[in-house]
C-alpha cells in the first residue's frame, strides 16, 4: 500500500509506526552475537513467521539501526552495495571469513558460514 493511498488522517502517524513484525525482526537481529551471523532464513525460521524475502525486506527498510551485517544471504556471499561497510564490521567482530578465489568478481571473501552461522543459542533468551 502506499503512502499516497492512505487515509489523509492516517498518513502522519502511518511513517512513525513500526509494523509489529518489523519489529521482531529487528529484536532478533539486535540478539545475534557480535561474530555471529543469521541468514534471513533462519530469522523467520526463528520467528516462526514470513520467509527470507519477508525478513529481507523488513531489514531493507528498517534494518540501519541494528546490526544489520549480521542478518545474511545462505551462500555467505557479502550484500551487494554494502560489501566494504560489512567486512569492516565483520573485521573488527572477528567474525570467520573465507577468502575470495582468484576468479571470484571484486576478490571479496564470503562468510564462513559453517563457523559463523549462529542458531540463536545460548545466548538467546527468551524465544520471540
Amino acid at each position: 500500500m502506499s503512502e499516497q493511498s492512505l487515509p489523509e488522517d492516517t498518513r502522519e502517524g502511518y511513517a512513525d509506526e513500526l509494523p509489529e513484525y518489523a519489529e521482531r525482526v529487528l529484536e532478533v537481529a539486535e540478539r545475534i552475537p557480535p561474530g555471529r551471523v543469521m541468514t534471513y532464513g533462519d530469522v523467520a525460521e526463528w520467528l516462526e513467521e514470513g520467509g527470507p524475502r519477508q525478513v529481507g525486506r523488513v531489514m531493507s527498510l528498517y534494518g540501519g539501526a541494528v546490526p544489520w551485517w549480521r542478518v545474511v544471504r545462505a551462500d555467505g556471499a557479502l550484500l551487494p552495495g554494502h560489501e566494504l561497510g560489512a567486512l569492516d564490521h565483520y573485521r573488527a567482530e572477528g567474525t570467520p571469513l573465507k577468502e575470495a578465489s582468484r576468479a571470484a568478481e571484486g576478490h571479496l571473501p564470503r562468510l564462513d558460514m559453517k563457523r559463523a552461522r549462529w542458531d540463536g543459542g545460548a545466548d538467546a533468551g527468551a524465544h520471540t
